[in-house]
């Protein structure tokens, strides 16, 4: 991985993203190197060679200071094109830095990460304007989050983060379930849904993989390394099943029976 530090000009951006009025990325690029991100396909960058230089936008949150008061109040996304948990965070603090700006003002925060590493901000987190963490789980299974997620953390600390925060007033805690691996039983997903409601999540956002141009192809390379991964994606992505919508009526159904106020919606 190589590290590059640069300058912005911003550090607000407009989101189309549902629910998010806008994006705040504290870096370019993501060491998560998740195999079947869109974000090389909507920045028009080499899928291949995804996450071996990050950009760190060093004076972010002196930006962000300047801009937050000049702002309508908005739902700020952080991050919506890379994982503002990454471990370069743990040496840059570009994200801590942003929620000490954010903290004093009225602009409703909601993270989303894959990283275990936002329990060291629990602290400035809180302080925040109604925040939310959302963890990216697509999974259960830590040998396939290791083929299609290699430097992200494990699926054990990713429900480690839920557990620190379920009882946690000041902080909502969400889950995006996705995208979802269509090689999980159902008896997997029901494990973690109820993993989810045991945990006290408010909501539950589900997706699937979007197939950008190029990615098929690409992922094909990848899902040779387990048997069970190549299957599931041959049966239920790369065709035209409606394992996804199923599915998530399936899921929709369940935690409605289990707990009915916990909100369960499709991202897209």
């Amino acid at each position: 991985m190589k590290i590059k530090e640069i300058t912005s000009k911003t550090a607000l951006s407009p989101s189309k993203l549902p629910g998010l009025d806008y994006a705040l990325n504290p870096y370019s690029g993501c060491f998560h190197q998740c195999k079947y991100c869109y974000v090389p396909t909507v920045l028009h960058l080499p899928r291949a060679t995804w996450g071996e230089i990050i950009f760190v936008k060093r004076n972010l949150p002196l930006v962000l200071a300047k801009e937050l008061p000049r702002k309508k109040p908005g739902i700020i996304g952080i991050s919506t094109v890379t994982d503002p948990y990454q471990v370069i965070e743990k040496k840059y603090k570009i994200t801590r830095y942003c929620l000490e700006q954010l903290k004093k003002y009225e602009f409703p925060i909601q993270i989303q990460t894959k990283s275990d590493l936002i329990l060291r901000d629990i602290d400035v987190i809180k302080q925040c304007f109604q925040p939310e963490i959302m963890i990216s789980i697509g999974t259960i299974n830590d040998d396939h989050r290791k083929i299609l997620e290699p430097h992200a953390s494990s699926i054990t600390k990713r429900i480690q983060i839920l557990d620190e925060l379920k009882n946690n007033q000041q902080i909502k805690t969400s889950v995006f379930l996705g995208p979802l691996y269509p090689n999980m039983t159902g008896n997997d997903i029901k494990t973690l849904l109820d993993i989810f409601i045991e945990k006290k999540v408010t909501r539950i956002m589900i997706d699937t993989f979007h197939l950008k141009p190029g990615l098929q192809s690409y992922l094909r390379l990848i899902l040779k390394k387990d048997k069970s991964l190549d299957q599931g994606f041959k049966k239920h992505v790369f065709s035209s099943s409606q394992w996804y919508e199923k599915t998530a009526n399936k899921i929709k159904e369940y935690v409605s029976k289990k707990q009915g106020n916990i909100s369960v919606i499709n991202a897209f």
